[in-house]
């Protein structure tokens, strides 16, 4: 539109002409925002609120008096309130090179005056102090002029042909070179540590490898001397297995004719004895029935009844033995033992009864009745006690009276 004038992001238009501007400022501000500008009758003119900078190289004396060649750099602009861009406008809108210039002049005034307070130790040393001390001395003479100082950094110190800064770090780098030199031994000194250390373990690789050579060919030699005997073991483990086999079998043979010997000869001679056994005790009791019932009468009586009756008590027991399935081992032997046994028990029966018998008579006179007692098969259990005949009582532990 004609006569309608916009400053830059980074600037400031002064209108002059017409009404004064703020603070009877000899022109009107404008930022950030467009403004109508009546042609002929109003004057446009733009202020820059860039970045601006400045390097200033001086040469400082130092409260040692030694001379320092000082070179820094300042970052500037133009305040963004009204009243620092009027201040530089009016200073410097016509030529606004001239702020970077006289930025440099005030900035190195201030700064021979902080270095000539300070040592070469100092300034040296502490930088960011003297960079501020000069930042605070020119603060306010640089906001009359309307620039404020961003930043100020000290690019460079040097002494020239003084050497005192030279001197000043001659111990750090006799320090730092002594700390390079141990460095540099110890290096050394791990370099060649790392050397033996890898050939101690290139030996000791070399020797397991050597080991390790020697026991895969020890494994090797092994193998094939096991396969070569293989065959023969195999075959006598073999042979070994049917000897083993064949010694359980006859083992097994041997226990089960030994029990079929059990069952066929042991088994049924121990019943035929028990059956002997018993028919002899049931025989012993009928004789002691008849013993008792003869007892009453007379004594010599049952003695002839016992002597009557022994044969026909070896009878029995030789009949029962006929029957039995008996395996004589002893042969004719083995047969005369069996009948004498019989006839000895005969006879030992006898015996106990007339021994009974005999001295019941002698005390039957003084004492009365005489007890008869049937040792051996006569007083064990039997086919059963009953009441004889006669008139002499019978007891129950197999003993009867006799007159």
């Amino acid at each position: 539109m004609f006569g309608y004038r916009v400053p830059a992001p980074d600037e400031a238009m002064l209108i002059s002409g017409g009404r004064r501007g703020l603070g009877g400022a000899p022109f009107r501000v404008v930022t950030g925002h467009g403004k109508f500008v009546l042609p002929i009758f109003r004057k446009t003119r733009f202020l820059t609120l860039s970045m601006c900078e400045a390097e200033v190289t001086e040469t400082c004396v130092t409260k040692q008096g030694i001379a320092l060649h000082v070179r820094a750099v300042i970052a500037f602009k133009v305040g963004n309130d009204t009243e620092s861009i009027v201040n530089a406008g009016q200073r410097f809108l016509s030529d606004q090179d001239q702020m970077s210039v006289l930025t440099g002049r005030i900035f190195a005034g201030h700064l021979r005056s902080i270095i000539g307070s300070m040592t070469v130790e100092e300034i040296v040393t502490e930088r960011q102090k003297l960079a501020a001390e000069v930042l605070e001395t020119s603060k306010t003479e640089m906001a009359k002029i309307g620039l404020i100082v961003d930043s100020l950094q000290i690019q460079s110190i040097d002494d020239g042909d003084v050497g005192y800064i030279d001197a000043m770090s001659a111990p750090h780098k006799a320090a730092i070179q002594r700390a390079a030199q141990v460095a540099q031994a110890q290096a050394t000194q791990a370099s060649v540590e790392a050397e033996q250390v890898a050939a101690r373990n290139q030996a000791e690789y070399a020797r397991q490898t050597a080991v390790v050579k020697a026991e895969y060919s020890a494994e090797v030699d092994r193998a094939q001397a096991q396969a070569a005997q293989a065959g023969p073991l195999a075959q006598a483990h073999a042979q070994q297995e049917v000897l083993l086999a064949q010694t359980e079998l006859a083992q097994r043979a041997a226990e089960l004719r030994q029990q079929q010997l059990v069952a066929e000869i042991v088994k049924p001679a121990q019943a035929e004895a028990e059956r002997i056994k018993v028919l002899a005790i049931a025989e012993a009791e009928r004789m002691k029935i008849q013993a008792e019932a003869a007892a009453s009468y007379d004594r010599v009586a049952l003695d002839r009844m016992l002597i009557d009756q022994l044969p026909l008590i070896v009878k029995e027991a030789a009949g029962g033995l006929a029957g039995a399935n008996v395996n004589v081992l002893n042969g004719a032997d083995g047969l005369g033992e069996i009948a004498a046994g019989l006839v000895g028990q005969g006879l030992t029966i006898l015996d106990s009864v007339r021994q009974n018998l005999g001295g019941g008579s002698g005390d039957r006179d003084s004492k009365g009745p005489a007890q008869l007692s049937l040792p051996g098969l006569l007083s064990g259990s039997g086919a059963g006690s009953g009441s004889g005949s006669g008139d002499g009582p019978s007891k129950r532990d197999g003993s009867v009276d006799i007159d």
